[in-house]
């Protein structure tokens, strides 16, 4: 018999609290191969009552298979039983539950509440309420949401695992609320205690940190819900009965950190008022995506007493959170913790690239609390270093703990391979991802500044859904995305957006477009597209109504390719040097082809050809506009070529010219990119399309400047806003503008999976898969695994002595078409685990040589060491043959079949010098 796992219910296992009409996807394993599911039926109970039987339905869905029973009840429970045949006719069966929440506004039996507190009072407000219970409890649940963020105590003990909650949306569009299950904290005399910070809504925005964003005052929404066995059920809401206080949280700021004080006791301030600005607050929505925890903890690494004297504890690790301290003995009268990303190339501490974020958590206490642990509530930093002040060089390390918070995505992703530096460079990607996705995805998590950038999320969504489960985050940011389009202004470049009104610019706004279709072509769900196919078409629309006569847009301001390096020496430009509207119009055909492609995936005829019609128009007049009649296009940037060739914006007949001109300023750059933000997540995927997967493989390689692997060798643990951060002699970038951890750039790992390890997606959810691993210089073996919606998928290979094995496992109910390297036939097989072990095709002397040898020696062996000592000088005279006596055997065995014949014409050649030698 084979296994159902991991029974999600709209994409989550067992939730609580959720208002959405769910649909139910399972995972089926199997030692068999070519397992197919036939038939499922899916049962909902509850209360012992039947609420929905699917009955045995022939049909081989086995994701977001929609809940079409009797309508659901607020705060309820209910049990799922789905079972599954096969066509072996075995059967499988996996249980879950999910439980409801409010669902309607109406239903909180509370009032929104705030306090009376002075404006200038940095303190956060405690709300506190007491209660008692007289009979026993058989099911208990906390309702909550704030203006700023909240954590909320009963009894002294924390309910749930959550940070920053109820998170970051569009807060006059949209509010989210969380559901606790406190069961087990209540006892027969019990005290709530919620405490508000400023958080986004109220704290320091932005690049001027201005306070008061949303509102000028925090707020709080709550409402206790006890059920006695007995079947009576109570409500205790927030109300004018709650009462305030402030207690050790003195200042709490997102950028700045926060100040602590144990030595003073609660206060009470007086009662809760009611809040007035309700109108300001959107709708009030289930937590949508998974929330913000701590996922990973790191002891310290290494404890550094810098040049200055400063005690430094380094955790090995740039991250995105908090440190847990265990409170050690003061020599002053508080303890100070300042934080990092990095030394200075002194070894000193280093918060210039922070700008006017203070980052800093200041603990006041007195010697009953030693060895209390604490940590802060209402703050998040980017590190990796801490700086200990007040606590004297003697301070142990085992008192530090640093604490790596984000959304808490599920794993998805692996890639390893023979090469360290390449397995760094992904961590590196991974941890950029989990110190980026903080409830929105952040461009980065340290300085004053921790916006939801749209283009940096735009180049990384293919990336980011192999690492981690993406579905959920992304589902709700971009619902705030779209809650903030407008005819006017477009797409906000930032989402939230609290930089005001600014005209949407071409690859930032185009996030309204690409992620949906990447989203979409990850899980296969049409209900979410759908839900965002309005602002897809709204963004495009934006754009036609401002097109010149010509039919392109060359009008506003532009990003270009943000931060590439082909300008001219000194300049101080950001935009790079590709022409800024032959960027905008190669995405604004490329966003229309996506709504054209998703109006016909929906099945919306109509707009699927009115979309079509005016993508082929824009292609036309980009090619009128950008192309000469002979083929050579206007702007000539490596980029301006990837985004042609790659968005299939040239005439066939132009394709070569226009991929030899990208080809020769790459190697006019040393085989160098000089990309920035847009050009870069395209450029070795165009490569590898184009025939050219060696010269990607070339520049992905280089361990100089520009390049990944540079920023690995400089000691990175994250991705670098730019490709020279930390320059060579060990100094800064001094633009103001040099975060450390910022995942643009991490764009390449979709290249890792899809082009060197071969895992891609043929049929939305990957229903069927593309295996096409391609044998890379510089890795003898890799190994990647992808956790899809419908199971695990892995392509592994290695290439040693002249020998090339390949494993792949295909999941249960999909289909893959697997192409082995060096070989030309492609072939499709079930699901199963396949092992392919074979002799590569290259001439079998190149077995004798290690990658890295030369053809030159092969050369030496088939002609003679003197022979061919003796033509050298003739050799040198023709650059072709040195150009080929310098390629190394890994260059040659990515020539694939070109390999063998390459070898050959060598040899002709250099007989016909010898001959007029």
């Amino acid at each position: 018999m084979h296994m159902i796992r991991d029974l999600t219910i709209e994409y989550r296992k067992n939730p609580i609290g959720i208002d959405e009409k769910p649909r139910f996807s399972w995972k089926l394993e199997s030692e068999k191969q070519d397992v197919v599911q036939t038939n499922y039926q899916i049962q909902v109970v509850s209360g012992g009552r039947l609420m929905w039987d699917s009955g045995r339905v022939k049909s081989d869905q086995s994701v977001l298979v929609p809940y079409k029973g009797a309508a659901l009840k607020e705060m309820t429970v209910y049990q799922v039983q789905v079972s599954v045949w096969d066509n072996y006719g075995e059967l499988g069966q996996v249980t879950g539950n999910f439980e409801t929440g409010l669902m309607r506004e109406e239903n909180w039996n509370a009032k929104w509440i705030t306090h009376t507190l002075p404006a200038e009072e940095t303190a956060c407000p405690v709300f506190v309420r007491s209660f008692s219970l007289d009979r026993p409890v058989k099911r208990a649940r906390l309702y909550a949401t704030a203006c700023g963020v909240y954590e909320a105590f009963i009894n002294g003990r924390k309910t749930g695992d959550l940070f920053l909650a109820p998170g970051w949306t569009s807060y006059h569009h949209r509010l989210q609320y969380q559901t606790y299950d406190i069961t087990e904290l209540l006892e027969k005399d019990n005290e709530i205690t919620v405490t508000v910070g400023n958080g986004w809504y109220k704290g320091e925005l932005g690049f001027d940190a201005r306070p008061n964003l949303y509102g000028d005052r925090t707020a709080l929404l709550a409402m206790v819900r006890i059920e006695y066995e007995d079947g009576e059920i109570i409500c205790i809401g927030t109300d004018t009965d709650w009462h305030v206080e402030t207690g050790e949280i003195l200042f709490s700021e997102i950028y700045h950190g926060e100040i602590q004080d144990y030595t003073k006791e609660r206060r009470q301030v007086g009662k809760a008022v009611l809040f007035e600005h309700t109108d300001d607050i959107g709708q009030i929505v289930a937590q949508e995506s998974e929330p913000v925890r701590v996922t990973k903890r790191f002891d310290v690494k290494e404890r550094i007493v810098t040049p200055k004297g400063e005690l430094v504890f380094d955790f090995g690790q740039n991250m995105a959170g908090l440190v847990e301290i265990r409170l050690p003995k003061l020599i002053g009268d508080r303890l100070v913790i300042r934080y990092a990303e990095t030394l200075d190339k002194d070894g000193n501490f280093y918060t210039e690239n922070l700008r006017t974020a203070r980052c800093t958590d200041t603990f006041v206490y007195g010697e009953k609390q030693v060895g209390m642990l604490v940590m802060p509530h209402f703050t998040f930093h980017g590190f990796r270093y801490i700086c200990v002040e007040g606590a004297g060089t003697e301070t142990e390390a085992s008192d530090f703990t640093a604490c790596a918070m984000h959304t808490d995505m599920q794993p998805t992703g692996t890639f390893t391979s023979d090469n360290t530096l390449v397995n760094q460079l992904q961590s590196n990607i991974q941890w950029g991802q989990r110190g980026n996705f903080l409830d929105v995805p952040t461009d980065c998590p340290q300085r004053d500044e921790r916006l939801g950038w749209t283009g940096d999320a735009q180049v990384f969504c293919g990336t980011a859904s192999y690492n981690f489960h993406t579905a959920l985050f992304f589902r709700k940011w971009l619902r705030d995305m779209a809650a903030e389009t407008t005819p006017e202004w477009g797409v906000p470049h930032v989402v939230p957006n609290i930089l005001g009104n600014q005209a949407g610019a071409a690859a930032w706004s185009d996030a309204a477009t690409i992620i949906p279709w990447t989203i979409y072509k990850v899980y296969g769900d049409k209900e979410m597209l759908a839900e965002q196919f309005p602002m897809m078409k709204n963004w495009v629309d934006y754009i036609h109504a401002r097109v010149s006569k010509n039919g392109l847009w060359q009008s506003g301001f532009q990003y270009g390719d943000w931060l590439a390096l082909d300008i001219e020496s000194g300049s101080t430009d950001r935009t790079g040097g590709t022409d800024k509207y032959l960027v905008a119009n190669a995405y604004y055909a490329y966003s229309t082809r996506i709504v054209r492609d998703a109006a016909d995936a929906l099945g919306y005829a109509e707009e699927a050809k009115a979309y079509g019609d005016l993508y082929e128009k824009i292609v036309e007049a980009i090619h009128v506009e950008y192309v000469t009649r002979s083929g050579r296009m206007v702007s000539e940037t490596q980029t301006a070529c990837v985004l042609m060739l790659y968005f299939d914006l040239i005439k066939p007949e132009f394709r070569n010219r226009i991929l030899e001109t990208l080809e020769l300023n790459i190697g006019a750059h040393h085989n160098h990119l000089t990309t920035g933000f847009v050009g870069t997540p395209y450029l070795c995927h165009c490569l590898s399309e184009n025939g050219l997967h060696g010269l990607a493989d070339e520049i992905f390689m280089k361990e100089d400047f520009p390049g990944w692997l540079y920023a690995v060798k400089k000691g990175a643990t994250t991705i670098w806003e730019r490709w020279n951060s930390i320059l060579p002699n060990g100094d800064f970038d001094e633009s103001g503008m040099n975060s450390l951890n910022h995942y643009a750039y991490g764009s390449i790992g979709s290249w890792l999976y899809e082009k060197v390890a071969g895992i891609r997606c043929m049929e939305p959810g990957y229903k069927k898969i593309r295996i096409q691993p391609t044998l890379t210089k510089g890795m003898t073996e890799v190994s990647a695994a992808y956790e899809s919606i419908y199971g695990t998928i892995v392509s592994a290979w290695s290439c040693r002595e002249g020998k090339i094995c390949v494993d792949v496992q295909i999941p249960v109910n999909t289909t893959a078409v697997i192409q082995l390297p060096e070989k030309e036939a492609e072939f499709t097989v079930g699901s199963g685990r396949y092992h392919y072990e074979y002799k590569t095709d290259t001439n079998l002397k190149f077995e004798k040589y290690s990658l890295e040898s030369t053809l030159g020696e092969l050369v030496a062996e088939e002609l003679g060491r003197n022979m061919f000592e003796e033509m050298m000088p003739g050799m040198l005279e023709d650059p072709l043959i040195q150009f080929a006596l310098s390629m190394t055997i890994s260059d040659l065995l990515v020539q694939d079949a070109q390999a063998k014949p390459m070898y050959l014409a060598v040899i002709d050649a250099l007989n016909a010098t010898n001959s007029k030698l």
